[in-house]
């Protein structure tokens, strides 16, 4: 398996390192730059530009490796000491990449021969699997098909929508003082106990609650309890006038807010 992108100054230079049977290191890149140069010079000038490019590249880089080595050893204070340690480091790194891949591939080259020879079967079914399968049997006749038909055909009944968990609906405190004030208007005297006795449940009573103290603000009842804890008696003082118009509407407004 060959890639062109991976036909070029690495792939000779990982040769020539294979070769010389030596590790990826800045001492084996010393060794085979005077074979790399070589191989350089013999592209001629008729070779492909991008391809002389990139062996200069990394010519110039081995050059300046191998110079350094000649050099005595001293601390990195230069740019351009700096700049070729990293060249260096760069080349190691893509060349440790390069041949990687080089593995990679001919495992890939490997498997690809290998599978290569392998060719899937393609028959039926055999006659002893054949018998295998139950035989069909139908069980009902044209009538239960035409009942199953009908069954089908039937509208299903609507579903049921239970509203339970939805909190009860907000009542009107001064709707409730108008209840209060027609009862009181017809009897003109009655406890408590009598004006919430249709009352359905718990906000209606304390709606109502609400509206007898809005009448008794208004001085439309007169309360009276005698003991403590006793019966609450309302009594109508409110005359022909309607009270429960004037009831405020802060308690609906609070509710709905």
């Amino acid at each position: 398996m060959r890639l062109s992108n991976f036909e070029g100054p690495f792939d000779l230079l990982l040769q020539l390192i294979t070769k010389h049977k030596l590790d990826v290191t800045e001492v084996a890149l010393s060794q085979v730059t005077d074979e790399f140069m070589a191989h350089l010079r013999a592209l001629g000038p008729d070779g492909d530009l991008d391809q002389t490019t990139e062996f200069l590249v990394v010519a110039a880089t081995l050059l300046d490796l191998k110079a350094a080595r000649l050099l005595p050893a001293a601390e990195v204070e230069d740019e351009a000491d700096l700049a070729l340690l990293e060249a260096r480091d760069l080349l190691f790194a893509r060349l440790l990449q390069y041949r990687a891949y080089k593995q990679i591939a001919a495992i890939f080259e490997e498997r690809w021969e290998t599978e290569g020879r392998r060719h899937p079967r393609t028959v039926g079914l055999e006659p002893h699997h054949a018998e295998l399968l139950p035989e069909v049997v139908i069980s009902i006749g044209a009538e239960g098909f035409a009942k199953l038909a009908v069954k089908a055909m039937q509208p299903k009944a609507e579903p049921q929508v239970y509203v339970d968990h939805i909190h009860a609906p907000l009542v009107s405190v001064r709707d409730q003082a108008a209840v209060v004030v027609a009862l009181l208007r017809e009897r003109g005297t009655a406890v408590f106990r009598e004006l919430i006795e249709d009352a359905d449940d718990t906000l209606t009573v304390v709606a109502r609650f609400l509206a007898l103290l809005e009448l008794y603000r208004e001085k439309a009842v007169a309360l009276d309890q005698e003991t403590a804890l006793g019966d609450l008696v309302v009594s109508w003082t409110g005359g022909e006038t309607d009270p429960s118009a004037a009831v405020t509407d802060e308690f609906d407004q609070e509710a709905t807010a």
